[in-house]
Formats: structure tokens, sequence, C-alpha cells
């Protein structure tokens, strides 16, 4: 992970472990107060336990629910829960269940809405990297096209949370990098799969980006989510490595898999425009990690919020919402999955700063703030169940549709 100048963490949540026995029932019961807690933790596969604890946090009392998960047993790992497509959502429970997952949680922040820009529709496409089963699906939007909290100091929707083919959990930084060989040269690749390109450049779709349209990418500033879309945009379709078709419009429907959609808006737009159907091009691109040797396996956007034990500076300390976060522990063979509860007794939840307070007192030495408010939601399996159940009560009364999440496997 990049090094950032840290302090000691402002949160000063205090757990509790409530006394009462029991599992909640699920979205069903969303508003009400907890039906009761697992103090120590209830084994629900091999090397993955769960456990509810109460947090006396700034704002009012909060009850969160925690999966422990043993990265050192061979039987368990995670990877990324997505809807089949990167410009899709559905509900966590729906994912973990067709994944065959026996846990999971909402992932990170995402597009989940276009009032700004008339006519165009939210694509539902998450805000930074992501990695499913070793195979990079889609790199960041610029920051000032993010939706969520504004960012620490520091962060970047580059920042990702991640486990490598060495099965550890680790924290860093993965940035695009790629490029476009034509007759004429080659020039940068600076967008996949995203639902914002940066100004001045061209950006590639592939099968992974789904049926929705493209139009989205070429809307807002690197500074602004909501100024208008751009005006001079091209499109390029290319296949078996040749210029099939132009148009002066991003288009929509599913792109094949032997397809790539190049997307180019001003100063790359003019630069698609140089290209002749039938012309020969060449697109490649890559996730590169920051600090990391290892490649990942698996990875999520989101942003840190405690690094090496310590908080990162300037955490927000005032604003309190109910969290989602994911740490580790034992040199990233211990994975920490938090869910806090949104019934209305505990809706107030905590701030940034305690979040990072709570996940470094449950022994975490790294941990990173996923989506939050009605999008956390935190699922699980009893054992010899055929699917799994909403733990916590979503703080919108039902469960929300996102983009992706984290999804636990054992095969024990």
């Amino acid at each position: 992970m990049i090094r950032r100048r840290r302090r000691s963490a402002a949160g000063r949540a205090v757990l509790t472990v409530v006394t009462a026995f029991g599992v909640l029932a699920g979205a069903a019961l969303a508003g009400a107060a907890p039906a009761g807690a697992v103090p120590a933790g209830r084994r629900i596969a091999p090397g993955v336990t769960y456990r509810q604890f109460d947090v006396r946090a700034a704002a009012g009392p909060a009850h969160a629910h925690l999966l422990t998960v043993d990265l050192a047993d061979p039987h368990v790992h995670v990877d990324l829960l997505y809807p089949g497509a990167v410009a899709a959502r559905a509900t966590v429970s729906g994912m973990a269940d067709s994944a065959g997952a026996v846990a999971g949680v909402n992932g990170d922040f995402f597009d989940i809405s276009e009032t700004q820009h008339p006519g165009v529709d939210a694509t539902g496409a998450s805000v930074g990297p992501a990695i499913a089963g070793g195979q990079a699906l889609k790199a960041a939007v610029p920051n000032g096209q993010r939706f969520g909290p504004a960012l620490p100091p520091g962060t970047s929707t580059q920042d990702v949370f991640g486990v490598g083919t060495d099965g550890r959990a680790r924290m860093d930084r993965l940035s695009l990098t790629g490029g476009v060989d034509t007759p004429d040269g080659t020039f940068p690749l600076k967008g996949l799969n995203q639902y914002a390109l940066p100004e001045n450049s061209v950006g590639a779709f592939t099968a992974h980006w789904g049926s929705a349209s493209r139009k989205r990418a070429v809307c807002g500033t690197d500074a602004q989510r909501s100024a208008p879309c751009s005006t001079d945009t091209y499109e390029v379709r290319v296949r078996g490595g040749r210029v099939v078709s132009a148009s002066d419009t991003p288009g929509s429907g599913a792109i094949p898999a032997d397809t790539t959609v190049l997307v180019g808006r001003e100063e790359g737009a003019q630069r698609l425009r140089k290209l002749s159907v039938g012309e020969p091009v060449k697109v490649t691109h890559d996730l590169v990690a920051a600090s990391s040797g290892v490649r990942y396996a698996f990875a999520v956007g989101g942003f840190p919020v405690l690094e090496h034990g310590e908080a990162l500076p300037g955490l927000d300390d005032k604003t309190s919402s109910v969290r989602t976060a994911v740490g580790f522990r034992d040199g990233g063979r211990q994975l920490l999955i938090l869910a806090l509860d949104g019934a209305a007794a505990y809706r107030t939840g905590m701030t940034l700063a305690e979040e990072a307070g709570t996940m470094r007192s449950l022994g975490a030495s790294d941990a990173f703030n996923l989506d939050g408010g009605g999008s956390t939601e935190l699922v699980a399996r009893d054992d010899g169940a055929s699917a799994v159940t909403v733990r916590n009560h979503p703080s919108t009364g039902a469960e929300r549709p996102v983009a992706n999440g984290i999804g636990v496997f054992s095969a024990g």
C-alpha cells in the first residue's frame, strides 16, 4: 500500500458483546430491534464464523455483524460477487446464492442516480477497480466522478481491498495501463468498462460491461460529476483486430466476446475519427498494482481507513452513518467483514473515525471502508441451509440492489 502519514485512530467506539443468543431473520424485520446476538461467534462453515455485538458510538449505540474468515484454511476463499455484468445491479443475497457463497457483504459505491443528466440512465456500475476470479473487469473512474462520501486525504478511486493469488488479503492501488495500436501510431487507453471516462480520453468497453448504454461515460468532468455531457464524442467497434463500424454517439446493447468498443471524448474522439472501417487496431489493457508484486485473485473498490494499526489522517469524525468495512489481521491470513445494523434503534451508526477504531479494536491491522447506508448488508448461510439469510436490518427496509460485493466460499 502507498505509505501515508498516519496518526492514532480518532474513533473511540467501545465494543460490548451482548448476551442474548440468536440470529436475525433478515430484511423482513427491518426497523425492529435486533432479535439477538451470537456472543462468542458461531461457525457457519469451515473457516468461517459469525457473531453480533454492540458498539457504543458518539451518536448512540450501534449494532455490528461480523464475519471472521480464515484465509489460511485451504478450503476457504473470497471472490467478487457481481451480477454477471459491470453495468448491472443485484441484491447481495441473490448474488451470494447464485455464486454458491456461504456468506457475503455489499461492496463498492456505484452509479446510483443520474438526475443531473436528463435522458441519461444510471448504469449501476461501481466506482473503483474490480477483479473477479483473477480477471480484470473494470478500472476506476476519475476522483471527481465518484459517488459516496468525500475521500479521506491521500486516498483515490484507485484504492482497492483484495486478496492475492497467494491467498493473503491486502490493500493497494490498481491503475489502468494499456494502449490502442493503429496504423498511425499508439495512443494510451484511459478507461476500461467505466461509467465515466477522463476528459480528452479513449476508453474500452468489453463483454464484461453488459448491455447498458455507454452514454454516461462521456458525461461530467474529472472534477465535477454533475457537469454536462460532452458534445464531442465518437465510438468505434473493433472485431477480430479490425474496425468494423463507427458512430458519432456512444451506443448500447450487449458486446460480443470477440468485440471491443472504443469510446472517445474531446481529444479522444478526434483520435478515433482518424480510424477507418477495415483498418487494423489492437487494444491492450491491464490493472497494475502500486505495491504488491503478487497478482490479485479478487479486488473491490472503496477507500482505506486503517493502515498498519493506525487510522488514516483526516478521517471524518462528525458524520455518523450505517457502515460496511472489511479488514485483516495476522499478515492478511484472517479476514474481518463488518456490517452495521440499520434497524431504527441503531440507524445513527458511526463515523469513519469510529469505524477505524472499531476495526482496530477487533485486531485488524488494516481496514477498508465500503459502501454504506441503505447498501449495507451482510448475509450468511447456516450449516445445512440451501440459501443465505440477511443478518442485519437494511436501513431502507429492504435489500438494495448493488453493483458488487464480497463473497465468502467454503468447500469444507
